[in-house]
């Protein structure tokens, strides 16, 4: 039992960092290893997880802000939109058989990283033009999406939200996993409960993976702040292609 609780911490400790490093809370790497070696479903998975992810991206986008200029009536209405759509996302995923959530969720995280690695050449060679940049009053419609990644895959939101507020929005690469960050917390409360609900969380294994994250979620801030824009965008394409195969190959 205490050998498990430290190997908990020292998992929440490295998972921390990454999220905070990335914009993500932890959750997308966390859901994988908790399957493959707790032996956990892909239900469980995800919301064990969730009890890690609410607190470091709480830590992580006021580690974010310190840094950023982050508008809180934008992230705020995002969140109000996240917040019903991840609700109702999440009462729709409990109802998913495990196998297929897990092949659903494998599958959106390959898209997603042929998308981040196609993004990513395209801007070595030239920036996205300001045409191409839409108007703050569409920010709603990102909320929603967010909110509806997030309940049905618990991480999905941040992945979404990233992308779409740099390529489509105009925002900093930092500014928005700030934001993203943001967007994840009533999602990931929201989602958290509808899971708690359905039995599907593990608190014995969640807790000490939280608290090993509150520890470290603020280095991997500092870190997202000292690597090169390039760099980021690399790691999270390479991040999302791992997960992608563990969950599709497991």
């Amino acid at each position: 039992m205490i050998s498990e609780i430290v190997t908990c911490l020292v998992l929440g400790v490295g998972l921390g960092i990454c999220g905070g490093m990335l914009g993500i809370g932890g959750g997308l790497i966390a859901i994988p290893v908790l399957g493959l070696f707790f032996g956990m479903d892909q239900h469980l998975a995800q919301g064990t997880a969730l009890i890690m992810v609410t607190p470091n991206v709480m830590i992580g986008f006021l580690r974010y802000r310190q840094r950023n200029k982050i508008d809180l009536r934008q992230t705020l209405m995002l969140c109000l939109f996240a917040t019903v759509s991840a609700w109702f996302a999440a009462q729709a995923a409990t109802a998913i058989k495990g196998e297929n959530l897990q092949t659903a969720f494998g599958a959106f995280l390959l898209a997603l990283a042929v998308y981040y690695l196609r993004q990513w050449f395209i801007s070595r060679n030239r920036p996205i033009a300001a045409s191409a940049r839409l108007s703050a009053k569409y920010l709603p419609v990102l909320g929603v999406a967010s909110g509806f990644m997030s309940g049905i895959f618990t991480v999905g939101g941040g992945l979404v939200v990233v992308p779409a507020l740099v390529a489509l929005f105009g925002f900093t690469q930092t500014q928005a996993q700030g934001i993203a960050l943001a967007l994840v917390v009533p999602g990931a409360l929201a989602a958290l409960f509808s899971y708690a609900q359905a039995g599907h969380v593990d608190w014995s294994i969640g807790l000490p993976l939280a608290l090993g994250g509150i520890v470290s979620v603020s280095w991997g801030v500092a870190l997202a702040h000292s690597l090169p824009v390039s760099w980021l965008k690399l790691a999270f394409c390479l991040v999302l292609f791992g997960v992608a195969a563990t969950m599709l190959l497991a």
